[in-house]
C-alpha cells in the first residue's frame, strides 16, 4: 500500500484551510522577497529599545535602523547596542534623525508617541500624536513602500488606524500590537494557577487594547483540554463575576508594572519581536494583532475600526483571520469594544 504523502492524498479537502480562516486578499500579492532583512524601530524610548534589543539578540534581522527626534541620545543608544556585537549575532545597526535612513525596510516598527499629561483627555492625548504621526508615517512609506508596519505606540487601535489612512498601505500591511501582550499576560496567568507552561496555554484577548477588551474564556484550552467546561464540571464556585475579575486582572497587570517601575518595556519587547519573527520569517502563527475589523464577527463594514483578532501573520502582513466560534455573549462585548473605538476615532475627526 502506497504511503500518502499528504492529508491531501488521504482525500482531505484542499480548501479545508479556508474553513478555518477567512483570507484577507490583498495578502496574495507576492511580497519582495530579499536576503538582507531590514528592520526600522522609530522611537528610541524604554519600549522602543527594549523592542531593538530584543530583535538583536533572536537574530532576525541584518540590518537595524533606529530613528528618533533626539539626536544625543540616538547615538548613544546606537553606540551602546554595537559595542556588544562581540556577544551578539552580526547586525548592522545605523541611526539618524532623517528618516532616509529607514530606506528598504522590511519592517517599520513605530513606538514613537506622546504621553497622556496629567488632566489631559484621552482626545487631547489622541490629536498630539495625530500630529507626531503625520510626521512619521508618510516617509516611512515614501522610502520604503513594500514594507510592513507595526504599530506599537499607544492608543494603538487608533493609531493603528491612523497609519492604515496615512500610508494608503493595503490593509494587510498595517498591523497594531493589538491584544498580543494582553493575551500573555492572560495566559501566564492560567499557566501560573493550572501549574503548567504558559506555551500551552491557547487563549485571547481581543477587541480594544484596552479596557474594552475582551476574554474569549469558550475557546481556552490547555494541551487541548477545553479549561471552562473543564472548570465548570470541578469547581462550583466559577461565576461570571470570577470571571470578570480574571479579565480584569489582566488588564490591571499592565498598570501595576507601570505604578511600580514607571513604565512596562521587556514583556512589550517580547511580545512585538514575536510578532517581527512570525512576519519576517513568513511563519503563519497566530498571534492576537490590531488590523482593520470591519466585517468580521458582525463588525458593520461602514466601520473603518483597528482591533484585534487572532490572525495569522506571515511574509505579506495578515494573511487571514481565524474563524472562532465566539458565543453570543463574547460577539456582543467584541462589537461593544468596536463601539468604543468608532466612538473615538468619530471625535478625532480624522478619516
Amino acid at each position: 500500500m502506497k504511503k500518502a504523502a499528504s492529508l491531501q492524498e488521504i482525500g482531505f479537502s484542499p480548501n479545508a484551510k479556508h474553513h478555518i480562516f477567512t483570507p484577507l486578499p490583498e495578502a496574495e500579492t507576492a511580497a519582495r522577497t530579499s536576503r538582507h532583512i531590514k528592520i526600522t524601530v522609530v522611537g528610541c524610548g524604554n519600549v522602543g529599545m527594549a523592542i531593538a534589543q530584543t530583535i538583536l539578540t533572536q537574530d532576525i534581522a541584518d540590518e537595524i535602523a533606529l530613528v528618533d527626534a533626539q539626536p544625543d541620545k540616538l547615538r548613544g543608544e546606537m553606540l551602546d547596542l554595537q559595542h556588544a556585537a562581540a556577544f551578539l549575532p552580526r547586525v548592522r545597526i545605523v541611526s539618524s534623525t532623517d528618516y532616509e535612513i529607514t530606506a528598504n525596510s522590511d519592517l517599520a516598527i513605530i513606538t514613537a508617541g506622546a504621553r497622556q499629561n496629567p488632566g489631559e483627555t484621552r482626545l487631547d492625548l489622541l490629536q498630539r500624536n495625530l500630529a507626531i504621526f503625520k510626521r512619521i508615517v508618510p516617509p516611512l512609506a515614501t522610502y520604503s513602500p513594500n514594507c510592513i508596519l507595526l504599530v506599537v505606540s499607544n492608543p494603538v487601535d487608533v493609531l493603528a488606524y491612523i497609519t492604515w489612512k496615512l500610508s494608503n498601505f493595503p490593509p494587510n500591511r498595517v498591523i497594531g500590537s493589538g491584544t498580543n501582550l494582553d493575551s500573555s499576560r492572560f495566559r501566564f496567568l492560567l499557566a501560573d494557577h493550572l501549574h503548567v507552561n504558559a506555551q500551552d496555554v491557547q487563549a485571547y484577548m481581543v477587541g480594544e487594547h484596552g479596557d474594552s477588551s475582551v476574554a474569549l474564556w469558550s475557546s481556552i484550552n490547555v494541551g487541548g483540554v477545553p479549561v471552562i467546561s473543564s472548570l465548570e464540571k470541578n469547581d462550583s464556585n466559577l461565576s461570571p463575576e470570577m470571571l470578570e475579575a480574571t479579565r480584569k486582572a489582566v488588564i490591571d497587570s499592565a498598570y501595576e508594572v507601570i505604578s511600580l517601575k514607571g513604565y512596562t518595556s521587556w514583556a512589550i519587547g517580547y511580545s512585538v519581536a514575536s510578532l517581527a519573527f512570525s512576519l519576517i520569517r513568513d511563519q503563519r502563527r497566530i498571534h492576537p494583532v490590531s488590523l482593520l475589523a470591519k466585517g468580521f464577527y458582525g463588525i458593520p463594514d461602514d466601520k473603518e475600526v483597528f482591533l484585534s483578532l487572532p490572525a495569522q501573520l506571515g511574509r505579506n502582513g495578515i494573511h487571514g483571520v481565524i474563524n472562532i466560534q465566539l458565543t453570543e455573549e463574547e460577539i456582543k462585548r467584541l462589537r461593544r469594544s468596536a463601539e468604543t473605538l468608532w466612538e473615538c476615532q468619530t471625535q478625532l475627526g480624522f478619516s
